[in-house]
């Protein structure tokens, strides 16, 4: 059963790591925007698992809040 990544965010954080599919549905962007991010060092921290990239949720969380300060600033 597929769970909703915006709502397991909001709800706390997940027991697993994200997907670039997750963060991409998450923060409401084209996959190929995540994906720019990552090329640039812009977005949030993720990290390879063999081929896979993954996201620690507490590091999105903190990114997230970050710019969220930034722009608010």
């Amino acid at each position: 059963m597929p769970t909703d990544p915006r709502a397991t965010l909001r709800a706390g954080l997940p027991d697993r790591y994200l997907t670039p599919e997750d963060l991409a549905a998450m923060l409401a962007v084209p996959i190929e925007t995540v994906y720019h991010w990552r090329k640039q060092r812009i977005g949030p921290p993720g990290f390879r698992v063999g081929r896979h990239v993954r996201y620690d949720p507490a590091a999105v969380r903190a990114w997230v809040d970050q710019q969220t300060a930034r722009d608010t600033a």
